[in-house]
């Protein structure tokens, strides 16, 4: 069996500490990252491809239009098909979307899609209504992982509408409280990752190291699936 590490993590567009958000990765290890709230405004995609390369990994998917997600990936992992999937826009609220990818590790082929979602539910839910739309119709073949920044605490609407794309990792075989924010005083656990049967979550984690504390306010989360 092949073991998929994942990352999600919300950087906080890069506006803590660059250098530690990179240190993070690396020592993270991943073979994907799906990274929340990248660089969206000047010479964005400069610091998006920095951040890329600086961890260690390509950037695969996503950026301004896909609401400031992006895919990142090893070399090791071949990139099947890529995804930007912007979200239908809400007045007043900020641009919300996806990045994904058809993926393939040792032979084994898989998604992934990473989200931001809304601080308020109602557009939540219709977003993630859109990802599953766009799932069922270019993603269906293969065995889907979701994940991102939820803004939703597990128990909510939102968090029950997210766990119709899979099992929630952490709560499979998370280790310790899973607790994500914040990153000085983590009280919520508002990040996840969610996968189909066909993914076997083995490990995750939130990560706490003095880079995470000084990176950003999120803690990343580590996944690990055994990939069929």
């Amino acid at each position: 069996m092949t073991t998929l590490r994942l990352l999600s993590y919300n950087i906080r567009s890069l506006r803590d500490d660059p250098a530690a958000v990179a240190r993070v990765i690396r020592a993270a290890a991943p073979d994907v990252a799906i990274i929340q709230e990248a660089p969206r405004f000047l010479r964005w995609r400069t610091s998006c491809a920095a951040l890329a390369r600086r961890s260690g990994l390509l950037w695969i998917s996503g950026g301004r239009r896909s609401g400031a997600n992006l895919v990142l990936c090893t070399m090791a992992v071949r990139t099947v098909e890529r995804f930007e999937i912007p979200f239908s826009k809400r007045p007043k609220l900020h641009h919300r979307g996806a990045a994904a990818a058809v993926l393939e590790l040792a032979g084994s082929r898989f998604a992934v899609a990473g989200t931001h979602l809304d601080l308020i539910e109602e557009p939540r839910i219709a977003h993630l209504d859109e990802l599953a739309a766009f799932a069922a119709e270019r993603l269906a073949d293969v065995p889907l992982i979701m994940g991102g920044d939820l803004n939703a605490v597990p128990g909510s609407a939102t968090w029950r509408r997210c766990a119709e794309f899979g099992a929630d990792a952490y709560q499979a075989v998370g280790v310790g409280d899973g607790f994500t924010y914040s990153t000085h005083q983590p009280v919520r656990r508002i990040d996840a990752v969610f996968a189909e049967s066909r993914l076997r979550p083995v490990q995750a984690e939130a990560l706490d190291t003095p880079d995470v504390r000084q990176a950003s306010d999120h803690r990343p989360l580590l996944v690990q699936y055994q990939l069929p």
